[in-house]
């Protein structure tokens, strides 16, 4: 911190003197330091006697704990961004309650590693966020923690407790948090069309909420974000796009949107038929992985047969309604469905998708929902969907000029056949019999002709 020296001339003033001197040196400390360090000091005083208390220790610089496992945790706290903290007024106590003051510095607290103290924290948490903890515990992190996961974000992770600020403080395009774990994803977001739009500049939260995040390859919640800002997005493409419903419900947004990434078909198990519902792991219940290695022993990908009996085995295995799989043509990483770029250059080519043998159809997977809410993955064999074993499976995914079916286009051709030989045949078989059908008129009308004559005649 920068010093203002008082000379001894200053120090010597008269007691009257001392007013205007304490004046001129408020003036100069926020001509010199600036506003922002003024309100520093005026929110340092706000601070209660009991916080002031711990931070005789805490706000000593490289003030650190070795734990049980280790590790050296920071115990410095800055006093100046705890002031300005939202949790100023809870207090240290608001948190920490269960430390005992007096004791504390002769029996220092027994920790064992960062994150099981980060994570029994969480319910002080609780204590004043019950909403936003409900929240957390409906996302994917949440569940990633509960099946065990060592890395998966708790509160402070994201939320620095000694200088939380307010909400309404925050920029919205402020992705720091996330950027911890998501490194490669934040860069490519960065460079694409919502990371780099100046002031429009989207943030993380504004398509995978703040608390409550979902798996990215589950649902279709990101897609209905996307409709959320891009609301003609029915129309303009009915403009150009055939089918248009069929096409948005079958492939992702990125899987045009970002150019140059590589796409593969994912295979997605639901529960029911109408109203179905994605289909999702029960924690310690691994059906999908065991049944998915059974159906592939050989590990070479699941082919139609294969695909059929799984789904059979699922609607054995305690499902109330058929199972069944959705086809989505998406991209394969995160960092892909990032990149999404400007919407002049988004694929429009038919043949993209539609032609024999297109890249787009020669990776399929076949997934489920896992009991931390992220896709489990198991690889198809190329012919997966031109197998007419598959017709009872991927029926719902049957793509013009793709993934076509041998068998059905001989019975196509057979159908063609038929509808044009049959009325054909027909009418060849009705105007080679219409001559004799037109001289035996003629002969059964001289008969008659003759058989009134003879009549006449008697």
């Amino acid at each position: 911190m920068t010093r203002i020296r008082i000379s001894q001339a200053a120090a010597d003033l008269p007691r009257r003197g001392r007013p205007l001197l304490g004046a001129a040196l408020a003036l100069a400390l926020t001509l010199f330091l600036g506003a922002p360090a003024a309100a520093a000091v005026s929110k340092d005083t706000a601070l209660s006697s009991e916080d002031k208390v711990c931070l005789d220790c805490h706000a000593k610089p490289g003030l650190r704990k070795t734990l049980a496992n280790g590790e050296s945790m920071p115990l410095y706290i800055a006093p100046n961004g705890f002031a300005e903290s939202v949790h100023n007024s809870s207090g240290c106590e608001g948190c920490h309650s269960d430390i005992d003051v007096k004791a504390h510095s002769k029996e220092p607290k027994l920790v064992k590693s960062k994150r099981e103290h980060s994570q029994g924290l969480m319910e002080a948490c609780r204590d004043c966020h019950k909403k936003t903890m409900k929240q957390y515990e409906d996302s994917v992190h949440s569940a990633q923690v509960q099946a065990g996961s060592a890395k998966a974000p708790l509160c402070s992770d994201c939320h620095d407790p000694h200088a939380t600020r307010s909400a309404k403080d925050t920029t919205g395009g402020d992705n720091v948090a996330c950027q911890q774990c998501h490194k490669g994803v934040s860069q490519a977001f960065a460079a694409s069309i919502h990371g780099a739009s100046g002031d429009e500049a989207l943030a993380c939260k504004d398509c995978h909420r703040t608390h409550n995040i979902k798996a990215a390859a589950m649902g279709n919640h990101l897609k209905d974000q996307c409709v959320s800002c891009h609301r003609e997005v029915a129309t303009s493409h009915a403009q150009w796009l055939p089918n248009t419903a069929r096409h948005l419900e079958a492939i992702s947004c990125p899987a045009c949107h970002s150019p140059g990434t590589t796409r593969r078909v994912n295979l997605r198990i639901y529960e029911g038929t109408a109203a179905a519902q994605q289909a999702a792991e029960k924690v310690g219940v691994p059906q999908f992985i065991k049944l998915a290695n059974t159906a592939d022993p050989k590990g070479s990908g699941i082919d139609g047969r294969a695909l059929w009996s799984l789904l059979q085995d699922f609607s054995r295995n305690g499902s109330d309604t058929r199972t069944i799989v959705r086809g989505r043509l998406e991209v394969q990483t995160g960092i892909e469905s990032h990149s999404l770029a400007a919407k002049g250059t988004a694929l429009k080519d038919c043949a993209t998708c539609h032609k024999q043998g297109a890249a787009s159809f020669q990776k399929v997977t076949v997934s489920m929902a896992g009991p931390d809410g992220r896709p489990l993955r198991h690889g198809a064999t190329d012919g997966i969907l031109n197998s007419i074993e598959s017709i009872g499976s991927v029926g719902g995914f049957y793509t013009i000029g793709s993934s076509r079916i041998k068998l059905l286009d001989i019975m196509l051709v057979m159908a063609l056949g038929a509808g044009i030989l049959i009325p054909g045949g027909h009418l060849v078989v009705k105007l080679m019999s219409a001559r004799k059908r037109k001289a035996a008129a003629a002969a059964e009308a001289a008969q008659a002709f003759k058989s009134n004559e003879s009549t006449d005649r008697s």
